[in-house]
């Protein structure tokens, strides 16, 4: 139950914001996230893209900035998974990215 409420909290954040800026603490950060070993253990699975019109909707496209004035959310890599408010596995191909189809739902 706790995993659902986080995960309808942090879907209207991530929603059509792809741009991404990873800092250095976490009480700058909008989302915490954590990076899984296996992809069935990810609420979303992300793809790092090249250029930032690449990215157009909410499916796992991140595109990191260099500035955090350029991103729409700032995130925090947390080093556990109960800190986390959001657990990501970064895929080798573009196809392979977005949300797990259990939680695909709930970002519409």
């Amino acid at each position: 139950m706790k995993n659902l409420l986080i995960v309808l909290l942090i879907v209207p954040l991530l929603s059509y914001s792809q741009k991404v800026y990873p800092v250095e603490y976490s009480n700058l950060s909008d989302i915490k996230v954590y990076v899984v070993d296996y992809e069935n253990q990810s609420d979303l699975k992300v793809f790092k893209v090249d250029y930032p019109n690449q990215i157009n909707s909410n499916n796992g496209l991140w595109y990191f900035v260099d500035y955090p004035n350029q991103s729409k959310k700032k995130i925090y890599f947390v080093d556990y998974p109960n800190q986390s408010d959001l657990k990501i596995f970064f895929v080798k191909y573009k196809n392979q990215s977005g949300w797990k189809k259990s939680k695909k739902h709930l970002m519409y």
